[in-house]
């Protein structure tokens, strides 16, 4: 029975390890693409920090404003 308890605690870190990496390329991405966009990066970050993540991500996504590059 041991083994399965390690399996399982390894699977949990596992998964604990994917979600906060995830978590981490969404505000850095967040972040690049507000700035690329003209916005301000450092707000668009903690709006998907803490407007409880990943609802944060997701506002930006739907408001995000068209980008600057495209004539």
């Amino acid at each position: 029975m041991n083994g399965v308890n390690s399996f399982g605690a390894l699977m949990a870190i596992l998964f604990a390890t994917v979600i906060l990496g995830l978590y981490v390329w969404s505000i850095i991405w967040a972040y690049g693409d507000a700035e690329k966009r003209g916005k301000s990066g450092c707000l668009v970050a903690l709006l998907v920090i803490f407007l409880s993540w990943p609802i944060g991500l997701i506002a930006w996504l739907v408001f995000r404003p068209d980008d600057r590059r495209r004539p």
